[in-house]
C-alpha cells in the first residue's frame, strides 16, 4: 500500500506504516527527523495531487498547521480572521480533503475546523493508545473507520497544555504519539487491504 503522511517532520506516522511493509512517505516543509530517504521537502499539496509525477496514493495522513486553527489560540482568532491567516489555513485543510486520494485521515486539535469545513468523525486522546496523558485530537476520515482504543491506560497527565514557552514548544506539541501512529498503521492497513 502506497501512503503519503502529509505535513510530518517527526517521520512517526510515516515509519509506523514503513514497519508494517508499506510504502511510506513523509512530506513536509521542514526536513525530517528520520530517514531523509523517504521523506520529500516541499508542499505536500504538490505531492497529493500530482499522481503522475508521485504515483497513485491509496491512503494519505494529513497533520496541517493548527495555529491558525486551534481553539487553543481564539484569543488571537481576530486578528488572524482580519489578516487572512485563518482563512489561507482553512484553504489547506480544505485542498488537502479533497486530493485525489481514496482515503485520508486529517488530524487536528480542537479547532475552527469543525465549524468551517465539518465536524470531526472521532476525537481521541493518548491515553486510549497507551499514553497517560490528555489531549483532544480531532480525526476527519475519508473511507476509513474510526480508531479503536487499543491500550487504555490510568493517567490524565495535561503535559502538553502545562509545555513552557519555548523555541520548540510548537514542534514537541504537534508530535504524533507513538501509540496513535501505530494503531493508525494497523487499523488502517487491515481496513484498506480488507476493501
Amino acid at each position: 500500500m502506497r501512503v503519503l503522511v502529509a505535513c510530518e517532520y517527526s517521520a512517526t506516522v510515516r515509519d509506523a506504516f514503513r514497519a508494517r511493509g508499506h510504502d511510506a512517505w513523509s512530506c513536509d516543509l521542514l526536513p525530517t527527523e528520520g530517514d531523509p530517504s523517504y521523506h520529500w521537502q516541499k508542499d505536500c499539496i504538490d505531492v497529493a495531487t500530482l499522481t503522475d509525477h508521485f504515483g497513485n496514493w491509496d491512503l494519505m495522513i494529513a497533520h496541517p498547521p493548527c495555529t491558525d486553527l486551534a481553539v487553543s489560540g481564539a484569543r488571537h482568532f481576530a486578528e488572524k480572521i482580519a489578516d487572512g491567516r485563518q482563512q489561507r489555513a482553512l484553504d489547506f485543510v480544505q485542498a488537502l480533503l479533497e486530493a485525489p486520494i481514496p482515503r485520508i485521515a486529517l488530524e487536528n486539535p480542537i479547532s475552527v475546523i469543525s465549524s468551517k469545513i465539518r465536524k470531526p468523525d472521532q476525537i481521541i486522546q493518548p491515553w486510549q493508545f497507551g499514553h497517560g496523558e490528555t489531549k483532544a485530537t480531532c480525526l476527519w476520515l475519508k473511507n476509513l473507520p474510526p480508531l479503536t482504543p487499543v491500550n487504555v491506560v490510568a493517567g490524565r497527565s495535561d503535559r502538553i497544555h502545562k509545555m513552557p514557552p519555548g523555541p520548540n514548544r510548537w514542534k514537541e506539541r504537534s508530535r504524533t504519539y507513538q501509540g496513535i501512529a501505530d494503531a493508525m498503521a494497523d487499523q488502517w492497513s487491515r481496513a484498506v487491504l480488507l476493501s
